[in-house]
């Protein structure tokens, strides 16, 4: 969905409205024949209403054309705090509907704010252009996307997944669990639902619960699910291989660039050790000019002391244009060293509307390995 409409129609609206106030309707509308896999959003009313609660609509491609469906109420954004286990959400940049499985506290490196130099410390060390800059801790959440989402997202984000290596001697075998995404505190938009099994995921049922006397109607700070054991019991066991630790995020001439690295372990090969990390990648335009991406340039230092360059067309087979209306681009990739711990960096190569070229910074990032190797994730082939 248009990102700039659910931030305009929906988080300036409920950031200015309190419990008592809230929006009249919101409708979003899909196109029943052409460019089905890119949502539109359409905003029915903007102004506020004290007689109704805020309440949003989702329809659904059907061959007699499009019907609106009801699928939740609004609720209050959270200022302070997190989210609990089981609070259902819409993503206000990709507009999925999801469910919220457990928080993780990450350090957030935010080259965008420059602390004072007394508190500052160095960060990815032996990068060029590095800057001194300080973490600081922030919420992130370990979701389900509702699978009947995912062909409109596909465009604007890969259907994100958790991955890792194989259990056999193939270190470069990958295995992925669907359906997993990590999504900020401030991209949750809270609502909740009457409907017992409101998301579709092969999970939902397996990890989360309905008990009715958590019903949000009665206890709107309460979401209505509940864990299971096989929740707790599948991050626990799973632990090293889901954790999210450190976040890097960059701002070039109003093209922000996330990322957030993961260790997914080793893997003995031709008699050498190779270590493996999952990155997540999130570009957004926050100006008003049209770009699109155009080539990738990475540089990847590894404790053994080599120094790798990559150069290619777009990124992951894709050349993404950012807008006021798309604004953001979401993916994922893989890099292996031979050495515990090393170094990325780059730039990713902007073509504005006239043909001219820019360069955005990637922030450069740490590549760490856990001390402990890791067995294979337990729980994944129920």
């Amino acid at each position: 969905m248009a990102a700039c409409v659910l931030r305009r129609g929906l988080l300036s609206a409920l950031n200015k409205c309190n419990k008592s106030n809230s929006l009249r309707a919101l409708s979003f509308e899909y196109s029943s024949r052409h460019d089905t896999h890119r949502p539109r959003s359409l905003c029915a009313v903007c102004s506020l209403n004290t007689q109704q609660q805020t309440r949003f609509l989702s329809s659904r491609n059907r061959p007699e054309g499009k019907v609106l469906e009801t699928v939740g109420v609004f609720e209050s954004l959270k200022q302070h705090g997190k989210y609990e286990t089981g609070q259902l959400f819409l993503h206000s940049v990709f507009g999925y509907r999801g469910i919220v499985l457990f928080p993780w506290h990450a350090r957030l490196y935010d080259r965008d704010v420059t602390p004072p130099a007394p508190e500052s410390k160095p960060d990815s060390p032996g990068s060029p252009g590095s800057k001194e800059v300080k973490g600081k801790t922030h919420t992130y959440y370990q979701v389900l996307i509702d699978t009947r989402d995912c062909p409109h997202i596909s465009q604007r984000s890969q259907t994100e997944a958790v991955t890792f290596l194989a259990n056999h001697d193939d270190s470069r075998a990958l295995y992925a669990i669907p359906g997993l995404d990590y999504v900020s505190h401030e991209d949750i938009l809270p609502y909740n639902s009457s409907d017992q099994i409101p998301i579709q995921h092969e999970l939902f049922e397996r990890f989360l619960q309905y008990s009715p006397s958590k019903d949000s109607s009665s206890c709107p700070e309460t979401p209505p699910f509940t864990a299971r054991d096989t929740l707790r019991a599948w991050q626990e066991k799973n632990h090293p291989w889901l954790e999210l630790s450190d976040v890097h995020r960059e701002t070039t001439e109003n093209i922000r660039v996330t990322v957030i690295p993961f260790y997914m372990g080793m893997r003995e090969a031709q008699n050498s050790h190779v270590y493996w990390w999952r990155y997540c990648i999130r570009l957004e335009n926050l100006g008003e000019e049209v770009v699109q991406l155009r080539e990738r340039h990475w540089r990847i230092f590894s404790l053994s002391g080599t120094l790798e360059t990559v150069r290619g067309r777009g990124v992951v087979g894709r050349e993404p244009v950012l807008s006021k209306e798309q604004p953001a681009f979401q993916y994922s990739s893989h890099v292996s060293l031979q050495a515990p711990s090393g170094h990325m960096w780059g730039t990713f190569r902007m073509e504005r509307p006239d043909g001219s070229h820019y360069d955005v910074r990637i922030p450069p990032f740490s590549l760490e390995s856990n001390k402990d190797d890791k067995a294979p994730p337990a729980g994944y082939s129920w």
